[in-house]
């Protein structure tokens, strides 16, 4: 026996078909392990939504609730009609300043 043969048992076709084959593998395991971390992140951040979700829908009944003690407590001075209006006025003012600061913030944003 040569030696050759016994340093170099397999052939060079032979070795490069490992190589290409041993490349396929690590390609299909790193894409496998991207479609994972993939899936992990989206179940993640699925999670945190639905909480985000909830949390708004809360906080949207505790302002709800706010307005209509205001509106209650207003009405024993002034009566509950002004009251209302009074409420519901000043709430439509504080909605249409945030909406002109959100026009004016992406009106900003498009000139950059």
């Amino acid at each position: 026996m040569d030696v050759r043969d016994r340093v170099l048992p397999d052939s060079i076709p032979h070795l490069v078909t490992q190589l290409a084959t041993d490349a396929r593998d690590v390609a299909k395991a790193e894409i496998a392990l991207a479609r994972a971390k993939a899936g992990y992140a989206v179940t993640r951040y699925k999670s945190a939504a639905i909480r985000f979700a909830i949390a708004g829908v809360l906080a949207l009944a505790a302002l709800i609730a706010l307005l209509v003690g205001a509106i209650m407590a207003l009405a024993t001075l002034i009566g509950p009609g002004w009251a209302t209006l009074a409420v519901v006025g000043v709430v439509l003012v504080i909605a249409a300043l945030l909406a002109l600061s959100g026009k004016s913030a992406l009106s900003q944003g498009a000139t950059e």
